[in-house]
């Protein structure tokens, strides 16, 4: 029963990911005005607001003037709820749950953002700095561990900004989401994070220029490899890093 409310609130919140998703880039309130389609403008009842279901009742389309409805918006607030059913399995209902909660929700958001429009925003950044500053400083008080999430913060983002001032071949917003992370991973968990980045982004990079949907002059926004990076990190962070040390023994 617990795995099915987890579940209901991840889809819930996920929902109003798809909102921060679309609005955040432009310059619109999350909250206000009402949810409404961007083609007519009508404001959208509350019955067919309902996460994944509505979207499946009125077949992908808007009601009244029958715009085709993205894919998008369902299949995240599914992938949030799967997330959020496996942190609750690995977690329980413990602070470590709300914290990566927290994490993956924003990380989601940043690496859509970024994907479809290759802008790292600054409203997202300060959010998960405060929160990831708000959740060390819990740890803090509950452990009186703090110094290992800001090295882990330093060493995330000064590795990006180290590659952006020797080949210019990303953005200070890649500095500014490995800030983010390091924040919530700790040092040890942001060095899996950054291997996993850098992984994920080549064999994605080799994949779109064979399928020719980008050339190698064309940029990729890296936004999303960090992001999946670190939920990957999130789950089997530890498990990798225990698999490394047990090789480094054979």
């Amino acid at each position: 029963m617990n795995t099915i409310l987890v579940i209901i609130y991840g889809i819930v919140i996920g929902s109003f990911l798809n909102v921060c998703i679309y609005r955040i880039p432009n310059n619109e309130s999350i909250s206000y005005p009402p949810s409404h389609c961007t083609n007519c403008g009508n404001r959208i009842k509350w019955y067919d607001l309902i996460p994944v279901l509505s979207y499946a009742a009125l077949k992908g389309r808007c009601r009244f003037c029958n715009t085709k409805i993205s894919a998008e918006y369902p299949l995240i607030e599914i992938f949030t709820a799967l997330v959020f059913a496996n942190l609750y399995h690995k977690y329980g209902i413990t602070f470590e749950f709300f914290k990566y909660a927290v994490f993956v929700a924003i990380l989601i958001v940043i690496g859509m953002i970024d994907l479809k429009t290759t802008d790292v925003y600054f409203s997202t950044i300060v959010s998960g700095l405060i929160t990831g500053a708000l959740f060390a400083s819990y740890e803090l008080y509950r452990y009186g561990v703090i110094l290992n999430y800001f090295l882990g913060a330093a060493f995330a983002a000064g590795i990006i900004a180290v590659i952006i001032l020797l080949t210019k071949g990303m953005g200070w917003g890649d500095a500014e989401i490995c800030l983010v992370c390091g924040l919530y991973l700790g040092f040890k968990l942001s060095i899996v994070m950054l291997f996993l980045t850098f992984i994920i982004g080549a064999i994605a990079g080799i994949v779109l220029i064979l399928t020719k949907i980008k050339s190698r002059k064309d940029f990729i926004p890296f936004g999303p490899f960090i992001s999946l990076a670190s939920i990957i990190t999130v789950f089997w962070g530890e498990n990798i890093i225990a698999w490394y040390f047990k090789s480094l023994m054979l």
